[in-house]
């Protein structure tokens, strides 16, 4: 009864909620990026009425007739898609957290100044150093953070630099 190139029936289920959750994906992708994925008609239509719909249980019918539309239509490349935007995403986050922790280290330990210099040197060494200094006095006098997020701006601008350098073609 069973054939051998058939799905088992946990199988087909399983495709069925990727594919639901996949569609549950491009109801929360902005205006900008659901268009670029040249979607059927029909499926955009589905994911902008479900944008719309804020009772729990409409909603959650409409994600499953989201989804079921979804089987008529080759997600590997929607999938990729997302899966692209969402790299550069965590890209972006574990650049800015590796600015947090140079900012840190700059403020707490005196090597950590050298290093960065080294590391990056188009910094303006100058520059950093009186951010640096000043970020302190306004820790110690409890005044606003002016300096301290205009040190994470500088760091910001330099690590983004070099990163774009650092991604660039050489010239030939």
């Amino acid at each position: 009864m069973n054939d051998e190139n058939q799905p088992s029936k946990t199988q087909r289920k399983k495709q069925m909620t990727d594919l639901q959750d996949l569609g549950a994906e491009l109801v929360e992708l902005n205006e900008e990026r659901l268009a670029s994925l040249a979607l059927p008609e029909s499926l955009l239509d589905a994911v902008m009425e479900a944008r719309r719909m804020t009772k729990f249980e409409a909603r959650r019918r409409q994600l499953q007739y989201v989804g079921k539309l979804m089987r008529h239509v080759d997600s590997g490349p929607i999938r990729a898609r997302l899966d692209s935007w969402q790299s550069v995403s965590r890209e972006h986050i574990a650049l800015l957290h590796r600015i947090e922790r140079w900012r840190e280290r700059l403020l707490a330990e005196d090597a950590a100044f050298a290093q960065f210099v080294s590391e990056y040197p188009q910094a303006d060494a100058q520059q950093l150093r009186a951010l640096v200094r000043n970020t302190q006095r306004e820790r110690e006098t409890g005044k606003p953070p002016k300096n301290y997020r205009a040190m994470f701006q500088l760091l910001r601008e330099v690590m983004e630099k070099a990163r774009g350098e650092r991604d660039s073609p050489p010239s030939v």
